[in-house]
C-alpha cells in the first residue's frame, strides 16, 4: 500500500507514535461484534470492556507484546499526559488471542473529555517469554522508548479506532 493512503500515516500514527515498519503477523481487534479498522469510530460505551484481541503467526513458541495507548491525552489540542497506557499484556503465543498473555497493566476504558482521540493497539515480538515488564506509571507512556528498552524492535501489526464524549455526558447546557 502507498504510504500516502496507508491509514496509519493518514491518522498520523506513523510519524506521531511509531515510526514507519512493515506489517508481518495479522492483528484482529473486537469489542463486542465491532471489529476495529483504522481510523474507525466507537463511542465510549462501546469500549468499556476489553476487546477481544486475535493474534496471528504459525509458530506457539513465539510470543508477542500487545501495548494500547492514547496520543492524545488528555487533549488533541494540548497532549501532555502522552502516550497514556490503557493496556499492557505480554506473553501472548502467536496464533492465540490476548486472554493467553500476561495483562501487567489492567486495561482502563477509553473515556475522552475533548476533542477526537486516536486509540492504538501496537504489537511486537518479544525475544522470549518474561521479558517485558511493567511500567510504574500510564501517563507519559511512550511506545518507542519502550520497544527500545525492552529490545522488541518495530512493531510487528498495529490498528487504531477514533473516540470522543458521547453527546449528552455533561458540558454546556443550551438554554431554549
Amino acid at each position: 500500500m502507498p504510504r500516502d493512503r496507508d491509514p496509519l500515516v493518514v491518522g498520523r500514527v506513523i510519524g506521531d507514535v511509531l515510526d514507519p515498519f512493515t506489517k508481518s503477523v495479522s492483528l484482529r481487534v473486537t469489542y463486542t461484534s465491532k471489529e476495529v479498522n483504522n481510523g474507525c469510530e466507537l463511542k465510549p460505551s462501546q469500549v468499556v470492556s476489553q476487546p477481544r484481541v486475535d493474534i496471528g503467526g504459525e509458530d506457539l513458541r513465539t510470543f508477542y507484546t500487545l501495548v494500547m495507548i492514547d496520543p492524545d491525552a488528555p487533549s488533541p489540542s494540548d497532549p501532555n499526559l502522552k502516550e497514556y497506557l490503557h493496556w499492557l499484556v505480554t506473553d501472548i503465543p502467536a496464533t492465540a488471542g490476548a486472554v493467553f498473555g500476561q495483562e501487567i497493566v489492567c486495561y482502563e476504558s477509553p473515556r475522552p473529555t475533548a476533542g477526537i482521540h486516536r486509540f492504538l493497539f501496537v504489537l511486537f515480538r518479544q525475544l522470549g517469554r518474561q521479558t517485558v515488564y511493567a511500567p510504574g506509571w500510564r501517563q507519559n507512556f511512550n511506545t518507542r522508548d519502550f520497544a527500545e528498552l525492552y529490545n522488541l524492535g518495530s512493531p510487528v501489526a498495529a490498528v487504531y479506532f477514533n473516540c470522543q464524549r458521547e453527546s449528552g455526558s455533561g458540558g454546556r447546557r443550551r438554554s431554549s
